[in-house]
């Protein structure tokens, strides 16, 4: 049977243009929409239809679905720094939250049955437990973890009410870079803890910052779950292959490796790779930032035929290391 037409939004930015290798290594005819302001016209294979402009732009989605046939919706555009939603919770609101109204109202218009939605587990808040279940109270302690929510609930809704059903995918701390180095993370100025570090370990920043070192974990800094991008990717391509075989079922799952690291063993990690010592700069603890938050992936590992094969933070860094050279290489470093 025919694969069916995937529209990747936010294709050319970090998580999305992994996708869409995922999209056409499994052999999905895919296509991209990006507005290119974070994200990278490069990123994007050749031979991919690829449409720049933006998610609220309702002419320019139609004649998208109706170009390319598309059947299903792989929606990652958005805006992601969290200290930013706080100085700017409008911007966050109207490209995470209004965007994605427009988005799923232009699917429903065009008869687009399936819908994978980025969230993040940032949606949780705070959480009393960890790891962290899917059941546990959302509760998002800023706007970009509120605007997030806010697209599950109108998911939620629309499912019920339309022939479309979706999953959303709850991303604990994305990292890494494809293996075969054709994509990665290119942002510049990023807030990613390992991406920071490889920066660092590279010469193009003096030190890292850790944030908080009286944190209630073991060596007192923050512990996160960190998922490799590709092991991600693999999940998205996974759940839209649920999605067909299940059209009336919906799902919320995390995506995460279930251990976490903390800030320190993440800075040793780069130390490891690069044979280097990276400068660390103790600082205090940002707001609103947990001690620890780790996914409980049982869920995800139950319903899906998911087998991680990059769970491993020496790997992540080295994959993340690799892409870090080669993007000074595009950028003439």
């Amino acid at each position: 049977m025919s694969k069916p037409p995937v529209l990747v939004t936010g294709g050319a930015g970090y998580i999305g243009s992994h996708a869409v290798l995922a999209l056409k290594d499994a052999g999905y005819p895919v296509a991209v929409i990006d507005n290119l302001v974070t994200g990278f016209r490069f990123a994007v294979p050749d031979g991919v239809p690829f449409y720049q402009g933006d998610i609220e732009d309702a002419e320019l989605l139609a004649r998208i679905f109706a170009e390319q046939g598309t059947r299903a919706v792989m929606h990652f555009a958005g805006s992601v720094v969290v200290p930013e939603s706080v100085s700017d919770p409008l911007k966050y609101y109207h490209n995470n939250t209004a965007k994605s109204r427009a988005l799923i109202a232009a699917a429903v218009e065009a008869g687009v049955p399936h819908f994978i939605f980025s969230s993040t587990a940032a949606t949780y808040g705070t959480p009393e437990v960890s790891p962290v279940t899917e059941d546990a109270p959302q509760r998002p302690i800023n706007p970009y973890g509120m605007s997030k929510l806010m697209t599950e609930a109108m998911l939620a809704d629309v499912a019920a009410a339309h022939p479309l059903n979706y999953c959303a995918l709850r991303y604990f701390n994305v990292a890494g870079a494809d293996p075969q180095g054709r994509t990665g993370q290119s942002t510049a100025g990023a807030t990613h803890l390992i991406k920071v570090a490889v920066e660092a370990a590279l010469g193009k920043r003096a030190s890292v910052g850790v944030f908080g070192t009286d944190f209630d974990t073991p060596d007192g800094t923050g512990v996160r779950d960190y998922i490799h991008v590709s092991d991600l990717a693999a999940a998205h391509v996974l759940a839209l292959e649920a999605l067909i075989a299940a059209p009336s079922e919906s799902l919320t799952m995390n995506c995460g490796y279930g251990r976490g690291f903390s800030v320190l063993e993440v800075l040793d990690a780069v130390d490891r790779v690069t044979n280097r010592k990276i400068v660390r700069e103790l600082q205090g603890r940002r707001p609103g930032d947990p001690a620890s938050l780790i996914s409980d992936n049982s869920r995800i590992k139950a319903t899906l035929p998911w087998v991680p094969q990059y769970a491993d933070l020496d790997t992540i860094v080295t994959h993340a290391l690799a892409w870090e050279r080669k993007l000074g290489e595009i950028r003439g470093q």
